[in-house]
């Protein structure tokens, strides 16, 4: 449970208030300034406005893209204005001349937006002066950017060494959500791991193996497991180094009763391509020249059929490689399980299968759809977040 001060804690009033949001929206790759996907900013909009309703003098800022990118956050500034009704002025940089002249320049209840924040390499280093110069703009300190909560940054982590510090509504409803479901969930509870590495979610699972009723594992990680059980996996993806550690996993799992639901089948094909030419071949068995792709006919039904049984699931990860339409039907199934399964808590937590729920336009039947990848993980993993643990305590 997040036993940390929100805004509600705090009387912003006639002060300005620095909000970290996460703001990294993806941008169309031939034109830059079109976002393709606005939620990350609609999301951050609770927090705004109970800002800015309650006479705070709110200066907005994030990240966008990688650090190389050089992206600026123009195009948000533009949306933002679109979504407040409002002009929301954009500073052309995070602590220099005009950050400060448009800050200074706040009435009661308005709002602006800083410039990217990686576009100093202070930021990523938490940089102690960066820090305090990013502060010296305010007087509170607000974070909201849960998918970067894992960071110890300047503006995640650092401004709060100078400023008194409280979450948002959405880091209050991420923590509040994923810990109840962690901590006291409806049971039986399932988590579904996939992606392509055993090695990003060992402290996942043998987090999440202390917890739950049932572990379904599917994507590339399960080819790891097949070939350590014996298996034949053909070119399927492997981490050689980690076969004696899925043993120790499927062992562990045995002896908390918990049970392991593998894909049975898998879809196969000699490459990644949209129009490969696909088979399907036991997951143990696969040939020499053949890749695993996707979970197979017989694992989607044993898969989805054992989804209706659980009362609270816990989704990271696609199960097979879904930016392919030809190799998308297992996280489709997945997905759409969740989605008709109305008596059960169903999160999905963030990165790649967000963005899948998402495509298949079905966010909305989920309980709750996590806005951080790396965050959402490492929060499962029992680790503790920088970016909420510099919050002052209730």
């Amino acid at each position: 449970m997040l036993n940390k001060k929100t805004i509600e804690d705090i009387d912003v009033k006639g002060k300005k208030v620095l909000v970290r949001c996460d703001f990294n929206v993806p941008l169309d790759r031939e034109d830059k300034s079109v976002i393709t996907d606005d939620r990350r900013i609609t999301e951050a909009l609770p927090t705004i406005k109970y800002l800015m309703e309650h006479g705070g003098r709110v200066i907005l800022c994030s990240h966008i893209g990688k650090t190389k990118d050089k992206q600026s956050l123009a195009p948000v500034a533009k949306r933002l204005s679109e979504l407040l009704n409002r002009e929301v002025p954009f500073a052309s940089d995070v602590i220099g001349e005009d950050a400060k002249a448009k800050a200074d320049s706040l009435n009661d209840g308005d709002v602006m937006l800083l410039e990217n924040v990686r576009l100093h390499p202070e930021e990523e280093a938490n940089d102690p002066a960066f820090a305090k110069e990013l502060a010296s703009l305010a007087e509170v300190y607000v974070n909201d950017a849960f998918g970067t909560a894992h960071r110890a940054h300047a503006s995640t982590a650092g401004v709060a060494d100078y400023l008194p510090a409280v979450c948002g509504y959405l880091i209050q409803k991420e923590i509040g959500v994923m810990g109840d479901a962690l901590n006291n969930p409806q049971r039986p509870f399932l988590a579904i791991l996939g992606g392509a590495k055993v090695s990003s979610k060992i402290g996942v699972i043998e987090n999440l193996l202390d917890k739950v009723d049932g572990l379904m594992i599917g994507g590339g990680m399960a080819y790891t497991f097949a070939k350590a059980q014996g298996g034949r996996i053909g070119k399927s993806l492997c981490e050689e180094d980690k076969l004696d550690l899925a043993l120790s996993i499927l062992k562990k799992a045995e002896e908390k009763g918990v049970k392991v639901y593998f894909p049975v089948d898998t879809i196969c094909a000699e490459e990644i391509k949209a129009d490969a030419e696909t088979c399907v071949c036991p997951t143990n068995d696969i040939p020499d020249n053949l890749e695993g792709l996707d979970i197979g006919p017989e694992s989607v039904k044993a898969f989805v059929d054992a989804i209706k049984e659980y009362k609270t699931i816990i989704w990271n990860g696609p199960v097979g490689y879904s930016e392919l339409d030809i190799f998308a039907n297992g996280t489709i199934s997945v997905a759409k399980a969740l989605a008709e399964n109305k008596d059960a808590i169903t999160i999905i937590g963030g990165g790649d299968s967000a963005a899948a729920v998402e495509k298949f336009g079905l966010s909305k039947e989920m309980t709750h759809v996590s806005t951080g990848g790396g965050a959402s993980l490492e929060f499962m993993e029992g680790k503790v977040l920088p970016g909420i643990a510099c919050l002052l305590d209730k």
